[in-house]
């Protein structure tokens, strides 16, 4: 059984045997009518048996094995392409082709992955592709699949090589440096911003310099000033660490999906990603989750190592499917945030009586820290809005999402009315304008 197996288990045959086998059939038929060439049909037949024979030796009574290597990332980065790459070796004397089936998690549903490669006697040779992962967890990849043909291909032996691995995909990340780079741009030159009364204000000692007209007496350093007989003051500069927290709603809004991710793992991206300018912008920052009850909650630091907290913890978020409780996310911030702080909340709310029954809450938020309310447009409602009418029903639908985009301006329209600051953003721009408002708080001295 182990010998039939191992000569005739992975043996397949190609199209080209079948196309060879084919023609020798067609000129046998020709010589039942034809007598003189029944010596050439044979000959023919006898040639293509010889040739089949010596590709099945090649391949089959060889004590060499082909190498095959996946190279990928213990992480993968959800929402975008992550490279893949498998390295393959030839070890066989002769050139070979090869047709790859890398064993894919289930979660891509893909079937018919392969790939074709000819490799050199002796040689080595590189694959790559691609993979979009949409939801964050645990993917499993199989083993690696070879077809292997020599040049001749009448003859395809299988190869396996084992492959199995695991691998965990974890909010954005590959975007980061890009997003760094789109910050360190942005001009914060004051053109249309205007510099807030702060709150609870904060200074940092700086250095101690002679007194001169128009300096604050009441920063005069006495002892200074004995030892040196003269006005000498204290100089101080604004503190730029501010603590910044990212809140992400977890409840059943934010489980409606868009180009293949949900809207929570859009906040996700955009909260990590939001998370790197402010440790780059050296303000302290934090990441609270909540639903129907607390979630994760990261007190804000500065320190390098808070990126890699905040990340694990948003790889563990899923989505509630409850409603989000408000007053209980309230009640947890005058609890663990005493210091005035600029709260960015991911959230979504499709009509403005969602939003009244959160606004009560909302409001009680924003008047102890900077309140930023970031929700979704949603964009297949906008395309139903600007599409043209030909019958009744188009009429109907048209209307009804006209309706939905309106209320959509009316929650921004209503949190503005009490001094809370909102982004309506589509989910593919969300980072950007999240990152863009928050470069212009800070350039603004809101915090």
């Amino acid at each position: 059984m182990n010998i039939f197996k191992k000569y005739f288990g992975d043996l397949f045959i190609p199209l080209r045997f079948y196309i060879a086998a084919g023609g020798c059939i067609v000129f046998f038929i020709i010589a039942f009518f034809v007598p003189r060439l029944s010596s050439f049909a044979t000959i023919l037949f006898a040639v293509f048996v010889l040739l089949s024979l010596i590709d099945y030796a090649f391949l089959f009574f060889n004590r060499r094995v082909p190498v095959a290597q996946r190279i990928v990332n213990d992480r993968l980065s959800n929402g975008d392409a992550n490279k893949i790459s498998l390295r393959l070796r030839n070890p066989f004397p002769f050139a070979i082709s090869l047709r790859v089936i890398d064993e894919l998690p289930f979660q891509f549903q893909e079937r018919r992955f392969s790939m074709k490669k000819d490799l050199p006697a002796r040689g080595n040779g590189r694959l790559n592709y691609t993979i979009k992962p949409t939801e964050r967890g645990q993917y499993g990849f199989g083993d690696i699949i070879l077809y292997i043909q020599t040049k001749l291909g009448l003859i395809e032996r299988r190869y396996v090589a084992p492959g199995e691995e695991l691998v965990s995909v974890y909010p954005s990340f590959l975007n980061l440096r890009g997003q760094q780079l789109m910050s360190s741009k942005t001009t914060t030159d004051g053109t249309g911003n205007r510099r807030m009364r702060k709150i609870g204000q904060s200074m940092e000692f700086e250095q101690v310099k002679d007194y001169v007209n128009g300096d604050d007496i009441r920063t005069i350093n006495w002892k200074a000033t004995a030892r040196k007989g003269q006005l000498m003051v204290n100089s101080y500069v604004d503190e730029k660490s501010q603590q910044v927290y990212c809140i992400i709603d977890k409840g059943r809004l934010m489980k409606m999906p868009f180009n293949g991710l949900s809207l929570l793992d859009y906040a996700i991206n955009s909260a990590l990603a939001l998370s790197n300018i402010c440790l780059k912008k050296q303000d302290k920052i934090g990441m609270i989750s909540f639903s129907n009850k607390m979630g994760s909650v990261i007190a804000a630091d500065r320190n390098p190592i808070q990126r890699e907290h905040i990340l694990n913890a948003l790889y563990q978020e899923k989505t509630a499917f409850l409603e989000s409780d408000y007053e209980l996310l309230y009640t947890q911030l005058r609890h663990k945030i005493k210091q005035r702080s600029l709260l960015i909340l991911f959230t979504n709310f499709e009509s403005l009586n969602g939003l009244q029954r959160q606004l009560p809450y909302l409001r009680a938020i924003a008047k102890h820290h900077l309140l930023l309310v970031v929700f979704f447009e949603n964009t297949e409602l906008s395309r139903l809005a600007g599409a043209d009418a030909y019958n009744v029903d188009d009429v109907y639908v048209k209307t009804i999402s006209e309706k939905f985009v309106y209320e959509k301006k009316l929650v921004v329209k209503e949190l503005q009315k009490y001094g809370i600051i909102s982004i309506l953003s589509t989910p593919e721009n969300l980072t950007v304008n999240a990152i863009n408002k928050y470069l212009e708080l800070k350039a603004r001295q809101a915090v």
